[in-house]
């Protein structure tokens, strides 16, 4: 049966894709991970419809909705960089960019210095991951992470930008840059999630107390 967005977030949920087998056992610890994650968005979802009748649009809903998808996503795609240090998923890919990118510079960089520090490099890469799935999922400092899931995008576009095989559509990686961009302007954590939560209750603790709340504006 082909397969879609819906049926695969399906398949992650239940811990049956093939990233997930290929970790055995360790694949439950993950999923349950996983499960505390979304399990969490979604009371913090009901915890913002219910404190603030602003949160309650279809607008609101359907931002946190795709931002969830997105964070499914992005935790689905941080799988296949296990198992640290270094899996052959990431060694495959990082070695297409030292023929593929579109800069001789980035083929270089890959060569040079990527490829022999690959399991120093190869940890790092997973936490960004976790990182912009943990953040989309839960809406917490969801403008500074996408400026940063922006770059981390945008690198990959690029370092596979030449032909090759498996070819990759020209679209896809700029695609998934463009909707983070979305989520940076539009502030998707402020869509049912925790950084509304934050700007609600941090605000007022903030005011009482007289500290600057810049920062607070810039990451949420």
């Amino acid at each position: 049966m082909p397969k879609n967005p819906f049926s695969d977030v399906w398949e992650f949920l239940t811990g049956s894709t093939s990233d997930y087998l290929t970790l055995g056992g360790w694949r439950y610890l993950v999923l349950v991970f996983f499960w505390a994650l979304l399990i969490a968005s979604i009371a913090i979802a009901i915890r913002n419809w219910r404190e603030d009748p602003a949160q309650r649009t279809g607008r609101h809903l359907g931002i946190w909705f795709a931002r969830i998808l997105i964070g499914c996503m992005w935790f689905e795609g941080m799988l296949w960089k296990l198992p640290l240090p270094l899996s052959g998923g990431l060694q495959y890919w990082t070695g297409q960019e030292a023929t593929r990118a579109a800069f001789e510079f980035h083929q270089a960089f890959v060569k040079s210095f990527l490829i022999p520090h690959l399991t120093l490099f190869g940890p790092f890469v997973f936490l960004a991951e976790l990182t912009f799935a943990t953040s989309m999922l839960l809406g917490v400092a969801v403008r500074a992470t996408s400026v940063l899931a922006i770059a981390f995008v945008l690198q990959l576009w690029l370092g596979i930008y030449r032909p090759g095989d498996p070819a990759e559509w020209p679209w896809s990686y700029f695609f998934l840059a463009l909707l983070m961009f979305l989520f940076c302007v539009h502030a998707a954590g402020r869509s049912l999630g925790l950084d509304a939560w934050l700007r609600r209750h941090v605000a007022v603790v903030r005011e009482k107390i007289g500290l600057p709340g810049r920062l607070l504006q810039i990451a949420t």
